[in-house]
């Protein structure tokens, strides 16, 4: 088996296991008679973070990039739509698949906002500044951790100001 087999098959099986733990836990609480967990996603464009919230608890915070100011990221509240392990980059004129030279990372979780999304990137110097096209980019590492946790559904908040509620979770969690 060659190498790059062995390190693709190793990377599934832990995106499994990671979607597995987190989906076992939901059932968990279902079974128990208590709800899922209330999942949201809260980006502060201006701060160039993001958090993810379980219960009203921040559970971790990313430093992220955002849209460039010719391709300012969408502000408002969405949803996750859809969420794709190791996505192929579609540009017209331009198809990159997955591997290390893909723009979009190792992990895409698609907003209901068409054609933006939160995902990973091959330019990790990229994060903590305003560099894309409107999408919110992490590093692969943390958007890997970060898909393992989202589902379908989720909340995703993007807040273009500080308000006392982004001001609390950001700082607040340091």
């Amino acid at each position: 088996m060659t190498t790059r087999m062995t390190t693709w098959i190793l990377a599934m099986t832990t995106a499994a296991a990671f979607v597995g733990r987190t989906a076992a836990a939901d059932e968990t609480r279902a079974a128990e008679g208590t709800a899922p967990a209330t999942r949201r996603i809260v980006v502060s464009i201006p701060d160039r973070k993001l958090a993810l919230v379980e219960n009203d608890a921040v559970v971790t915070i990313y430093p992220i990039a955002v849209g460039a100011p010719v391709s300012p990221s969408p502000v408002g509240t969405f949803s996750v739509v859809t969420r794709v392990a190791n996505p192929t980059y579609y540009k017209p004129g331009k198809v990159v698949g997955p591997g290390a030279t893909n723009p979009i990372g190792t992990r895409w979780i698609g907003l209901s906002a068409k054609g933006y999304g939160i995902h990973g990137t091959d330019n990790p110097g990229s994060i903590g500044h305003a560099k894309s096209h409107g999408c919110i980019r992490l590093r692969n590492h943390d958007v890997e951790q970060l898909f393992a946790r989202v589902r379908t559904g989720d909340v995703v908040e993007l807040h273009a100001e500080r308000t006392p509620e982004i001001e609390r979770l950001f700082t607040e969690s340091r």
